[in-house]
């Protein structure tokens, strides 16, 4: 399909984009509209090639990790940006409070999954538009390391044990990698397990600060990850050198070293596959096991895009970039998965993003990034918050210390946390 014929097929999905044109189309003359951005390197590169499609220019500027420094800095000095491209819906809500953005109306076509279309609502008001997702329940492995994927959490605990086993006897690599000097690797493997004992009520409680951080399927969840990381043997170097390595440097360790027979993150480790595999053998995922096989968790990840008040350009963009269409260079570029449902899985020419994107459609229960919804400093930052209350935990598991006392002060530092960062427990 020429790119001509998939832009008619997506515009066809669209179905309101010509109504879009009249409210936008009339860029001569204005100045350019400034996005504040996180994305580096490729992803940098390809969201340019999107904007450079809307009828205004588009100023995008990478910002660095830290967007809530850098855009609190320019609102006191009264250069806010005229958009923002968000990694976390908290940072949303809050900014909405504060009165600094635009309420948004996104084009006709634009269809959130239900895990994700409330979350950048305040009082009933939209305040922004999903515009890229990621898939957060995948493990990445070669065939030839692991011929057969476990597929439940018991299958995972055992396949570890084996594994672990063999590496303590130099026999073969270590069955696990794991950035746990990156917190939000770690919060990500506790969501994915917390979404699949506690349900959709208790997770959504905990994220709006309305349940108890001790409540037992807490307590259930971090029982089930001392389980697996008190493996000996399940990392290589063990659990002191996990928590001196980084998200990168965990991919590598699979893909180019082969110090490790698989690792947990999501869609977007491909990226870094990309760069540093040895060899040509395909890598290959599976979804992260549940309880039983048929219980397979989804949590996803997202940027928003937002408007700030006072930019009627700013809105414009936002409402442009909400539509199916938009993406359409990076969706062709390969390593994007859409949010908006309304883009058809068959426009995706990357392999893995077409399966990734019929989960998103297919799953009964689309869970959002629980610690990028958690208000204020218990989001997580190096050294803060829930990241660190999940490092402190990985290194007693990994340590000795008993999984009972582990887990006893792991629910106290989250439940003090909330309540610290104004959660009604």
């Amino acid at each position: 399909m020429t790119t001509v014929d998939r832009r008619t097929v997506l515009r066809a999905a669209a179905a309101a984009t010509a109504a879009l044109a009249g409210a936008g189309g009339c860029g001569q003359g204005r100045r350019s509209v400034q996005v504040a951005v996180v994305w580096a390197g490729g992803e940098l590169a390809r969201f340019r090639e999107v904007v450079a499609d809307h009828p205004a220019g588009v100023q995008v500027i990478g910002v660095g990790n830290d967007i809530d420094a850098f855009l609190t800095a320019r609102r006191a000095a009264g250069t806010s940006p005229d958009v923002a491209i968000l990694p976390r819906p908290g940072l949303v809500v809050e900014y909405a409070r504060r009165g600094w953005l635009s309420e948004v109306t996104p084009a006709v076509s634009y269809t959130a999954p239900a895990g994700m279309s409330d979350l950048l609502s305040v009082d009933g008001r939209r305040y922004g538009v999903w515009v890229k997702a990621a898939h957060k329940s995948l493990f990445w492995h070669f065939p030839s390391m692991l011929a057969e994927p476990p597929r439940s959490w018991d299958a995972l605990v055992e396949v570890t044990r084996r594994l672990g086993e063999r590496h303590r006897a130099g026999a073969g690599p270590a069955p696990l990698a794991i950035g746990a000097a990156d917190g939000w690797v770690l919060t990500d493997w506790f969501e994915n397990v917390l979404a699949d004992i506690a349900g959709v009520e208790l997770y959504g409680a905990l994220a709006r600060g309305e349940a108890d951080w001790r409540d037992r399927p807490v307590a259930y969840t971090l029982d089930r990850l001392a389980e697996l990381w008190s493996v000996a043997g399940a990392f290589p170097g063990g659990g002191r050198r996990a928590l001196l390595t980084q998200f990168e440097e965990s991919i590598i360790q699979v893909v180019h070293r082969r110090e490790a027979a698989m690792v947990f993150e999501a869609d977007f480790v491909d990226a870094v596959v990309a760069r540093f595999r040895r060899g040509t053998e395909p890598l290959v995922t599976f979804r992260f096991p549940g309880a039983r096989m048929a219980d397979r968790p989804l949590i996803v990840g997202g940027d928003a895009a937002v408007a700030f008040s006072g930019s009627a350009g700013g809105a414009e963009l936002v409402r442009w970039l909400s539509d199916a269409v938009a993406f359409l260079p990076w969706l062709d570029a390969g390593g994007y998965l859409s949010p908006n449902l309304a883009v058809p899985v068959d426009s995706y020419r990357d392999p893995l993003r077409r399966r990734l994107a019929g989960e998103l459609r297919a799953a009964d229960t689309v869970q959002f990034d629980l610690s990028d919804q958690l208000p204020g400093t218990f989001t997580g930052t190096d050294g803060v918050g829930i990241w660190r209350i999940m490092q402190d935990f990985f290194m007693d598991v990994t340590d000795g210390v008993p999984a009972r006392e582990a887990v006893r002060r792991a629910t106290g530092q989250l439940a003090e946390a909330a309540r610290a960062a104004g959660g009604d427990r």
